[in-house]
């Protein structure tokens, strides 16, 4: 993509209702004024789900379709990419979806205690390097973040090619005493998956199903 065409969807999205930029320095400040109020936000009280690494968002849109009555949230730090997706959701009038660019990482500053419901994480980096062991979003930190945040009984769900990934955050959930709920080493070839793995396919997704890549899938809940 060109830089023109990245300035001009950075401009785009600050015009966009849908999409919300914190200023970092105010985050970190507890000045981000959505914290504890995102219901106000989308003006009704339905359960808030979020998808973390959204990219262009194609498993919030479709989420967000197939369930009108839940709200959904899609973070990244990429605003080319978010740009895609908040559009998207402007032109169908698919109002039950907002994304937010930010570093995951200050994911607890920006939400509640108890204010989330569900937590996507679809194909992230599974930073593979010990040395980015930090910046593994199921790490024993990340958890943390997320257990902050999360409703009694919030399911966080990990779809991923990594099989890496999937081993990883399996032991991590056994050695704290996460309960797993369901966990899939190949969606696609052992049944039993829930349909929202199943039914939704990124772009990437597709990509590594062609490439003959398992797909795995995991559930657990961090506050039950």
């Amino acid at each position: 993509m060109g830089s023109k065409n990245k300035l001009r969807r950075f401009r785009e999205n600050e015009t966009f209702p849908n999409v919300i930029q914190p200023v970092r320095d105010e985050v970190l400040a507890g000045q981000f004024s959505h914290r504890g109020k995102w219901k106000e936000f989308f003006g009704n009280d339905h359960p808030i789900v979020l998808e973390l690494g959204c990219g262009k968002g194609e498993y919030t849109l479709a989420l967000a379709r197939k369930y009108p009555g839940i709200n959904y949230i899609g973070v990244d730090i990429k605003g080319a990419r978010i740009w895609r997706g908040a559009k998207t959701a402007l032109e169908y009038g698919i109002h039950n979806a907002a994304f937010l660019r930010t570093q995951i990482e200050l994911i607890d500053r920006l939400f509640g205690a108890s204010e989330v419901s569900e937590i996507w994480i679809t194909f992230p980096d599974p930073q593979i390097k010990y040395k980015r062991t930090k910046h593994r979003m199921t790490n024993l930190e990340f958890m943390d973040k997320y257990r902050a945040i999360l409703a009694p009984n919030g399911k966080v769900h990990l779809k991923t090619d990594s099989e890496f990934m999937h081993g990883y955050t399996l032991g991590i959930l056994h050695a704290s005493g996460i309960p797993v709920t369901y966990a899939n080493h190949d969606i696609y070839q052992n049944s039993g998956a829930p349909d929202d793995a199943l039914e939704i396919q990124t772009f990437y997704e597709k990509q590594f199903l062609e490439q003959g890549k398992p797909i795995t899938y995991l559930t657990f809940g961090i506050n039950t």
